[in-house]
């Protein structure tokens, strides 16, 4: 530990050394400070205001039909278990790290939870009950994700990675025994086990070749073999295979055949797919069934809002039906009855609840009441679904915040933030720091789905790959243009923000359009695609290669080099804050060393915060209150208030 925050200090001083700074470097708590200056008391007020909700994160249930619940009390995510609908919630763990997720051992009041340090994003797997002390099952050093169990409980199997290495294996142990876990499969690939057949002989695993292609495979647990399946049928996606009952066929979600991801059934044996959700026009974005098999509950994503359906899986009749507020799915599954469908919601005036509909009653319960902190939920911006048309007429979705409460006629200032993946979607979920940018700086802030984002299907998504990476940025440029068009949104003051691949895309769009923008916010962004591709952890570097390109490549690195931000980083005219997580084991902090550093030698103003304690997003409280501290003084400054 010594050593590493020596290396954090040492490459953060290279950063802030290359040009003077009017602001001296400060730590504040974890986290250094570098051209930041201090925070006023009114900004720290307004923060707290909106940083105090709490979501309720359904995780699993248990056998007397209570509930994992996590929720954040204090400065970290922690497990809570509520006992009944409006019950207290007894929290359980108490760590200084988040957890990430917990699943139950069948047959058995015990649960296995997921936990890093530091936001470094190498799991470790902890088995343990409602009381008393967990116990480690995984080695330190490793990455450790997608348990499963057989139906007793008796084999769990987890995908493993190491570092250093694109290699994969998969382990399995007895969870309630102990010991030693056992190698099932090594695979030079990024593979996880997804089900393990109803009598443990076999167990169905994915291969993931990138985000747009996987492969399936069954693994006889027996002799260590694994045989494809379907291995004639087109490339695709498969989501979350599952053995039916009898062990014979696979339900799952794929886009095989479609452009958009249906559930369907396929038999092992031959590969034939039958598709249960034939007529859909949008993305099935999860399901569960019953421990018998017979009843199907999945969810739509209708742009960007779920929709619940209920149904007979054998006779695909519909059985009645949850009316749920209007949001986002965070969580679907049965209890171990099936008589009970356990859904987690959030939206934009919600931070986020469970509830549970009775699959024969036709009942549903409130079972959590999260809180908004000080926040009235009627006095909260609802987001507004626009399309806009971008350079060759492809139409763009976005949803804008408006912030209430401006006279008519004001023109507002606009942040246009961008998420990241590239492959994922920005949603109509509890978006805080939307809300807290409208209220706090009375601006409009606009989310955009430009191309290559996820839930508009396959074609959509593939617009942006390779040699086409620029055309999203060429997104923003048209949003440029459609705000410069409306009435109460003000041109001339318009910033960017994004973190992740929007951090990338940020400073992108700095580099094109800094002339039509005051200034731009990304964190932990990518600012040389090659660099990035080097260094990013092994064991997601061939997915990420399948995606942006392979660097290996002249022609190819030839581009990568040509569209980095940092080989046009001169062409960034205007204020820039970069902020990043020392642990970081997708975007490495280079990524944001090196950007910062040009940054300031070209005589730019650069704000730049470093977290010693984060990864790949800030996850502990004390610091994204820090984060969003910062981002407030920065974008008033931009915005002249």
């Amino acid at each position: 530990m010594i050593k590493h925050f020596a290396a954090t200090v040492a490459l953060f001083a290279l950063a802030t050394g290359t040009a003077a700074q009017t602001v001296p470097a400060r730590q504040v708590g974890t986290a250094t400070l570098s051209g930041v200056p201090d925070i006023p008391a009114d900004v720290r007020e307004a923060v707290q205001r909106y940083q105090n909700s709490r979501a309720a994160q359904f995780e699993d249930w248990l056998p007397d039909g209570s509930m994992l619940i996590a929720t954040r009390f204090g400065a970290t995510q922690q497990l809570h278990h509520v006992a009944a609908p409006g019950g207290a919630r007894t929290q359980v763990t108490f760590g200084a790290e988040p957890i990430a997720a917990a699943i139950t051992i069948p047959g058995s009041d015990r649960f296995v939870m997921t936990r890093d340090t530091g936001g470094d994003e190498w799991f470790q797997f902890y088995a343990r009950g409602l009381t008393g002390v967990a116990t480690q099952l995984t080695e330190a050093g490793t990455r450790n994700q997608s348990a499963v169990f057989s139906k007793d409980g008796a084999l769990m199997a987890w995908a493993r990675a190491t570092k250093g290495s694109a290699a994969y294996s998969i382990l399995g142990i007895d969870p309630k025994a102990g010991g030693k876990p056992r190698t099932l499969y090594q695979s030079d690939g990024a593979v996880a086990p997804a089900d393990i057949a109803p009598d443990a002989s076999r167990l169905v695993f994915v291969r993931s070749l990138s985000n747009r292609e996987d492969q399936l495979f069954e693994l006889d647990l027996k002799s260590g073999a694994a045989s494809r399946i379907a291995p004639k049928a087109e490339a695709a996606v498969y989501m979350e295979p599952r053995y039916l009952p009898g062990g014979r066929t696979l339900i799952a979600i794929s886009d095989r055949g479609s452009d958009t991801r249906r559930l369907v059934e396929i038999d092992i044996a031959t590969g034939v797919q039958t598709v249960l959700t034939p007529d859909l026009k949008w993305d099935v974005e999860s399901y569960d069934l019953s421990a018998d098999g017979r009843v199907l509950a999945y969810a739509v994503n209708e742009d960007g809002f779920s929709r619940v359906v209920v149904q007979d899986r054998i006779t695909r009749r519909a059985l009645p039906q949850p009316t749920l507020p209007r949001g986002v799915l965070t969580a679907l599954k049965f209890s171990p009855d099936g008589k009970n469908l356990a859904i987690g919601l959030t939206s934009a005036t919600s931070a986020g609840d469970v509830w549970t509909w009775a699959v024969t009653g036709g009942v549903l319960t409130r079972w959590t009441t999260s809180e908004l902190g000080e926040l009235d939920p009627a006095t909260l911006a609802e987001p507004e679904l626009v399309r806009f048309k971008s350079f060759d007429g492809l139409s763009v979705p976005a949803f804008v915040y408006r912030p209430k409460g401006v006279p008519a006629g004001t023109r507002t200032p606009v942040i246009i933030d961008i998420h990241g993946g590239p492959e994922a979607q920005t949603r109509p979920i509890w978006n805080y720091g939307a809300q807290y940018f409208a209220d706090v700086l009375k601006a409009t802030v606009i989310l955009p789905n430009v191309r290559g984002s996820d839930g508009y299907g396959k074609s959509y998504l593939n617009l942006d790959n390779g040699m086409k990476r620029e055309d999203s940025v060429k997104d923003i440029g048209a949003l440029l243009d459609w705000i410069g068009a409306q009435p109460n949104l003000d041109a001339g003051r318009v910033a960017v923000y994004g973190q992740s691949y929007g951090g990338y895309m940020s400073l992108a769009v700095m580099t094109h359009y800094s002339d039509r923008l005051v200034g731009g916010v990304e964190r932990y962004g990518i600012s040389n695609w090659n660099t990035f591709l080097q260094n990013t952890e092994a064991y997601r570097r061939d997915n990420r290669r399948a995606e942006y390109g392979d660097e290996r490549d002249p022609a190819m690195r030839t581009v990568l080099t040509r569209i980095s931000p940092i080989t046009s980083v001169a062409r960034i005219t205007k204020p820039m804050l970069v902020m990043q997580g020392a642990n970081d084991p997708r975007v490495p902090q280079s990524e944001s060393d090196q950007v910062v550093a040009r940054l300031r030698a070209n005589g730019n103003e650069t704000w730049y915060v470093l977290f010693a304690d984060e990864g790949h997003g800030f996850l502990k409280k004390p610091n994204n209150d820090l984060r969003r501290e910062v981002e407030t003084v920065f974008l008033r400054k931009l915005f002249g208030r």
